[in-house]
């Protein structure tokens, strides 16, 4: 079983729920059949370029951020309950916002978009 915990602030109007039905559905796509947990955290700007800042040691503003778990808290060791523990997707609300109206796209469609950009990293996979 896919685990997806999600969170965000009330007032950014996005179904916890087909985030959380279409990020468990893209993974079991790419192959996930393991037990799995991934966080998605939807922030604001000013959080998007702490975490930037700390992480990256930059001052851009991403729209999406991806933490496997063994790259914020060291080596990684297989887990004694089994589940696997894929890491961290940050989404930045007001940025995907802005994409989305520049893209004619709706809000919703942009976020699983990114969400899953985040994933295919913590899957391992990665672009230039």
């Amino acid at each position: 079983m896919i685990r997806v915990n999600v969170s965000k602030q009330s007032s950014y109007p996005v179904s916890s729920s087909v985030l959380k039905k279409s990020l468990k559905d893209f993974l079991a796509k790419k192959g996930l059949v393991s037990d799995a947990e991934v966080s998605v955290a939807l922030v604001s700007e000013k959080k998007m370029l702490d975490l930037g800042r700390k992480y990256l040691k930059d001052s851009k503003m991403h729209n999406v951020l991806a933490f496997a778990d063994e790259e914020t808290k060291g080596k990684f060791a297989y887990p004694p309950d089994g589940l696997i523990r894929l890491g961290e997707i940050i989404v930045c609300y007001p940025q995907a916002v802005k994409e989305a109206e520049k893209e004619n796209n709706l809000i919703e469609n942009k976020i699983l978009e990114l969400v899953k950009h985040g994933a295919e990293h913590l899957l391992g996979m990665h672009h230039e």
